[in-house]
């Protein structure tokens, strides 16, 4: 019987333990919900030797648990604020944001209303219940039926915030479970209005100019399209573990875009740098 010396039984116990933790992604809703867990089961499928252990509290928690040592990535649907970058210089470390590409939510109408361009403050009467009536939108006169993402989502704080400023939702809007619910009852009602991610809407809706500003890749990527914003992974300067970098390189690979695409995201400009800091595919 072969006999493993102490020392070498304790280096491989420490070795294979090592090998089996996790690779911690921890941040953003928005990315957590839909997206991650699409990029998470690609990035395993491709890379079984990694496991990914994937939360979502939100864009802050995830860069304070950044900060703090606790995750290895943190996305958000945000740029890090000053305060954020403050106490990560405290801390001594410094966040580097890889950019992915972009979240936009279009504001939809059935295909019969006449009303076609709205202000963001009109967008925000409307969806905190101050508009109730399309006539005072120019349109017919009929109540508007509001249609929402229900509050298990974290796609509804995502409207919430870049629509309303935080203000609640009207005590009136439907809530739904998801965008294709909403989307069938905007197609099923004409006086109804909800919103939805960037992907192929279905017939009898239309999506809503903002400004006279379409939901769209140009308008977005120009920044001129208001209920977007950009999304980031977010990492430390020093120390990332190899299985972090390879994550952040799976993600803006040719494959990585193009679930953020079929995800109803927008992927990052092809003409974006990303070749830095190590992270270039």
């Amino acid at each position: 019987m072969k006999i493993v010396p102490l020392f070498l039984a304790a280096a491989l116990g420490l070795t294979n333990a090592i090998a089996q933790a996790p690779l911690r992604i921890e941040g953003s809703n928005t990315f957590g919900e839909k997206l991650g867990p699409l990029l998470v089961t690609a990035f395993e499928s491709k890379n079984p030797e990694i496991r990914v252990a994937l939360k979502r509290p939100g864009s802050g928690p995830g860069l304070l648990a950044l900060i703090e040592g606790r995750t290895e990535i943190a996305p958000t649907s945000r740029p890090a604020n000053r305060a954020e970058l403050q106490a990560a210089k405290k801390a001594g470390v410094r966040l580097v944001p890889q950019a992915i590409g972009s979240y936009g939510v279009a504001v939809v109408v059935n295909a019969q209303n006449p009303v076609t361009n709205l202000k963001p403050s009109q967008v925000r009467a409307i969806f905190s219940g101050k508009i109730t009536h399309w006539n005072q939108l120019r349109g017919p006169d009929q109540p508007i039926k509001l249609v929402v993402l229900g509050p298990k989502t974290g796609a509804r704080a995502g409207f919430q915030n870049l629509a309303l400023r935080g203000a609640d939702y009207a005590a009136t809007a439907t809530a739904l479970p998801d965008y294709a619910a909403i989307l069938a009852a905007v197609a099923d009602d004409p006086f109804a209005i909800g919103y939805a991610d960037l992907c192929s809407l279905p017939p009898g809706t239309r999506s809503v100019l903002i400004n006279g500003e379409p939901a769209n890749a140009v308008a977005i990527y120009e920044q001129v399209y208001p209920y977007a914003s950009p999304l980031y992974l977010y990492t430390l300067e020093r120390g990332t573990s190899a299985a972090a970098k390879k994550f952040v390189r799976f993600v803006s690979s040719k494959s990585g875009q193009q679930i953020i695409r079929d995800a109803g995201f927008l992927p990052r400009l092809p003409a974006a740098p990303f070749a830095e800091r190590g992270f270039a595919p």
